[in-house]
């Protein structure tokens, strides 16, 4: 029993982490900004010690730092921060297309090729939530084809810092997304490793280069 509440805390504690994580990466918390334990465990309905654990957690990853009697306060982020974290996700997520262009059976490829169909028709219809969802189903199951269990979970460690929830509010994304899935379908069909490598790698530039612009525009604003 002990060992399930705490893996219950600990899954809480991600969720909560997750939860601020993408909104500071998203400019909705703005450097600067009070973070006060009470108010988010409030906000999302979550005990103090899960909020508390996430809040070290996102101190240790340089979010957030914790001043002396005035508690935790966001770290200034600027748009270069996403564009070096973009960077280092398109390098994994570009060899892990390669190796899925070199692996992938003929049954694989239909599967993909189902999903990116969904997408392309979530795309063309404005179902931003379904675009969104699917454009989650169609990298995770390229980074599964790929058979790299170590390199996954290297990219784990950037994905995570990717918000999932807000790309519709970005001008251009939903057009630009479906444009880029069509390059990456298109090199693992062919088994082209090279060309699902650039292909991937400058699909995660050009959402970081989209984020960061969003960031950049968000921090103008709050700054009028």
């Amino acid at each position: 029993m002990a060992s399930s509440t705490s893996s219950r805390r600990r899954q809480l504690s991600d969720e909560v982490a997750s939860y601020l994580r993408q909104a500071i990466m998203a400019g909705e918390l703005a450097p600067g900004a009070s973070v006060r334990p009470e108010a988010v465990g409030e906000e999302l309905e979550v005990s103090a010690t899960p909020v508390r654990e996430a809040l070290q957690a996102l101190r240790v990853e340089g979010f957030l730092e914790l001043l002396p009697r005035k508690g935790f306060r966001v770290v200034p982020l600027v748009a270069d921060d996403i564009r070096d974290i973009f960077e280092a996700h398109a390098l994994i997520a570009g060899e892990l297309s390669a190796r899925a262009a070199k692996r992938a059976s003929k049954g694989q490829k239909d599967s993909l090729l189902a999903l990116h169909r969904d997408l392309m028709d979530a795309a063309e219809h404005g179902n931003h939530e379904m675009l969104e969802r699917k454009n989650h189903e169609f990298h995770k199951f390229v980074y599964r084809v790929s058979s790299s269990e170590r390199l996954r979970w290297a990219l784990g460690n950037f994905a995570k810092y990717v918000p999932r929830a807000f790309y519709a509010q970005i001008e251009g994304w939903p057009e630009t997304t479906a444009a880029d899935h069509s390059a990456v379908m298109d090199a693992i069909i062919a088994n082209d490793p090279e060309a699902a490598r650039l292909a991937m790698a400058q699909h995660i530039r050009n959402s970081g280069e989209k984020l960061a612009e969003y960031f950049e525009g968000r921090q103008s604003g709050a700054g009028q």
